[in-house]
């Protein structure tokens, strides 16, 4: 088969598969009033995909007059991906098959050492999980990893991520291919995260969304457009170096980012010991808040107002329709109210500012898009681009959370 028919042959696969994951339980018929191909190349595409197991019968039409047609649907359980949100304090791990249903969830203390420790941590999270569930560890293809900070993709490296220590100086995608034996995609956690509400939660239907993230550090990721923005070094939406809250100018601030230094955890923490006399946890200031200590409430109260600025600094740029705020403190009613507050008082003109819908789980459900498109390119689409597949259809309440 020479190249030009290869590719059209591919690309005629494509949209078979984009028909059935969009579709299914969708007929022959169906799939080539949707693509335009004929119903023998159809067949022949349809044949193949189910002899390699891809997709499968599920019955036939019917409320039809005339005679009655096979339909065929995507075998979700075909393959599966490993879904990873990563954080400074917790690691959260999810296995999901071919239409993001989570089969394996499982959430631990990130270890402090860092590095080949944290992905080897990953790893056997992973494949634990898939154990469990009685998943065949030659079904699982891909590995996403929602990385707090700004990935290299020539060196593989994750730099801007002082909360993991050694990414910056290691292969990180080559460590994580290394132990799980298959590929490993990194990307931005709070990217992720932009994409799991923009498909599944709080953003649908939004081509303009802002996703900010703050709990022990703080990022944002924006989507123009409709597409993911992530800047010429995948740095986009490194909120924590805004030169707001703290002297950007110290060498901390270069190391952690000013904006970071003020309003995530240990900048709260530091405040409340500064303005009480006492060091507790970030969970006991708003405790605390919620009974009335005032320099809790005045903890609570800096902190909003530094996010405010922050939001207030992404709409002045980007102008997105909707502003949503997630990460264990992001996510709190408490903040939210006071952020609602505040900008108002720094920012001309409204701005649509909510929480997000999926919670935690936001990066993971973001993960698992992206592994579908690149999943679905590697095994269905074309050497081209971009070349990703679409999605299935959105609906939060078809996952099956694992117990």
């Amino acid at each position: 088969m020479n190249d030009s028919l290869r590719i059209s042959r591919k690309f005629s696969q494509r949209s078979v598969m984009e028909a059935i994951v969009q579709g299914g339980p969708i007929s022959r018929a169906s799939i080539s009033k949707q693509t335009g191909l004929s119903k023998q190349t159809i067949s022949e595409i349809v044949r193949g995909l189910e002899e390699e197991g891809w997709v499968q019968e599920t019955g036939r039409t019917s409320g039809h007059v005339g005679r009655t047609a096979v339909t065929y649907e995507l075998v979700c359980d075909a393959a599966f991906i490993i879904a990873v949100d990563l954080g400074g304090t917790k690691v959260r791990v999810a296995i999901t098959d071919l239409a993001c249903q989570i089969f394996a969830e499982d959430t631990a203390p990130t270890d402090p050492r860092g590095g080949r420790f944290v992905v080897e941590q990953i790893a056997a999270m992973a494949f634990e999980a898939a154990d469990r569930q009685k998943i065949a560890r030659e079904k699982i293809r891909l590995a996403v990893v929602g990385v707090p900070g700004a990935p290299c993709s020539e060196t593989g490296r994750v730099l801007l991520a002082p909360n993991i220590a050694g990414f910056d100086t290691m292969d990180v995608v080559g460590a994580f291919e290394e132990v799980l034996g298959f590929g490993a995609m990194l990307e931005n956690d709070v990217n992720l995260a932009v994409l799991g509400e923009n498909w599944l939660g709080q953003g649908q239907g939004i081509d303009n969304l802002a996703y900010v993230a703050l709990g022990t550090g703080v990022g944002s990721g924006l989507m123009v457009g409709g597409h993911l923005v992530r800047g010429v070094s995948n740095a986009a939406g490194e909120m924590g170096f805004l030169p707001l809250g703290a002297d950007p100018f110290e060498a901390e601030s270069l190391r952690t980012g000013a904006f970071e230094r003020a309003v995530a955890s240990h900048g709260m923490a530091e405040r409340y010991a500064a303005l009480s006399g006492n060091t507790v946890t970030v969970p006991t200031i708003f405790a605390k808040a919620e009974a009335g200590d005032a320099a809790a409430l005045t903890v609570l109260n800096d902190t909003a107002r530094f996010l405010a600025a922050g939001v207030a600094a992404i709409a002045a740029i980007a102008n997105p329709q909707k502003v949503i705020l997630g990460g264990s403190i992001g996510l709190r009613p408490e903040m939210l109210e006071r952020v609602k507050s505040f900008l108002p008082q720094c920012f001309p003109y409204p701005v649509n500012v909510e929480t997000g819908e999926l919670g935690a789980r936001a990066a993971i459900i973001g993960a698992a898009a992206i592994g579908l498109g690149q999943l679905h390119n590697t095994l269905f689409g074309v050497d081209a681009p971009d070349g990703r597949i679409s999605l299935p259809r959105a609906n939060v309440n078809a996952l099956r959370e694992a117990m």
